[in-house]
């Protein structure tokens, strides 16, 4: 009564929370998405949707297609990523997510190198401003700026990534001296708020001395680290970003390290890996690649090191 497209086509159909998004997932138009779905419930005789309201909605008996789809479509991926690690072959479907500013840069230019290489596969990555653990049970790899706060996941590192205490040459000139953390109590300072983090606690380490902790008061702040950065480059005050995202402006004079002899506790970029994926032709292919384009450090080589 219910085919494997059928199962398909309904569980993007229970993904999408209106018709026009499950629509353009299917690349049809809604219409095609509003018959598609009349004829199977005519076909089974039960109603799978509920079109009291304009968001897709499922009735119980909806819910229970959707979840055998699930279990179905998992089912016949499996079956297809075994008969293809028998033969080496790398295939299927990548699922990656990403920040988005590392994404972009150094993620998505390697996705397009390994699709070229590999025909047999397609790729979806979803750049987020804040992948983590909860994406792995639907991805094969999802990249992390720092530590995984969830141990029961594969992790493991790609490169190595600094945090940075930096500010604008003129704010520096203009501001007054920065000579101990302490003294950033009394400063302009920017912040990322992400992954639900405390991020007004700036933690620093001295190779000689004992480790500091410091409750800064936020100037501004914003969930898009490309922002920050921007305010500090303009002038705005002092923020902690990654190396890989300011290394350039170092290099260039746009940005100086504030308090050189302090380190702020580092965030490496690691890929986490579902064990349903993790060990799948097209992970371990698409990880080797990611790995050799960030080996030797891109954002180490802009500054010389």
């Amino acid at each position: 009564m219910i085919s494997s497209d059928d199962l398909r086509f309904f569980n993007v159909l229970a993904k999408s929370a209106t018709l026009a998004e499950c629509a353009r997932k299917l690349d049809v138009t809604p219409p095609a998405v509003t018959q598609r779905l009349r004829a199977l419930e005519e076909r089974i005789g039960i109603r799978l949707v509920d079109r009291s309201g304009r968001k897709i909605s499922l009735t119980d008996e909806g819910a229970l297609v959707a979840s055998h789809g699930t279990i179905v479509a998992d089912a016949m991926e499996a079956l297809s990523e075994a008969l293809a690690d028998r033969k080496n072959a790398v295939g299927g479907h990548l699922r990656i997510a990403a920040p988005h500013g590392f994404g972009r840069l150094h993620v998505a230019p390697v996705a397009d190198a390994f699709a070229r290489a590999h025909p047999a596969v397609t790729v979806t990555l979803d750049l987020s401003d804040h992948p983590g653990a909860q994406l792995v049970a639907t991805c094969d790899v999802v990249i992390h700026i720092g530590p995984s706060a969830h141990l029961n996941q594969i992790v493991t590192t790609l490169a190595p990534n600094r945090r940075i205490l930096c500010a604008s040459p003129d704010y520096i000139a203009n501001a007054e001296p920065i000579k101990s953390p302490a003294d950033l109590m009394r400063h302009r300072c920017l912040v990322v708020r992400e992954n639900d983090e405390d991020v007004t606690l700036w933690r620093f380490l001295h190779p000689s001395k004992e480790p500091e902790t410091v409750r800064i008061h936020p100037t501004m702040c914003s969930n898009d680290g490309a922002v920050v950065r921007e305010w500090a480059i303009t002038g705005q005050g002092v923020a902690i970003r990654s190396e890989w995202n300011v290394a350039g402006d170092l290099a260039a004079g746009r940005l100086k390290r504030v308090l050189p002899a302090w380190e702020v506790p580092a965030a490496d970029v690691v890929a986490m890996l579902g064990t349903r994926f993790g060990r799948s032709a097209r992970t371990t292919a698409f990880l080797a690649m990611l790995r050799q384009s960030l080996s030797p450090v891109p954002w180490r080589r802009k500054v010389g090191r």
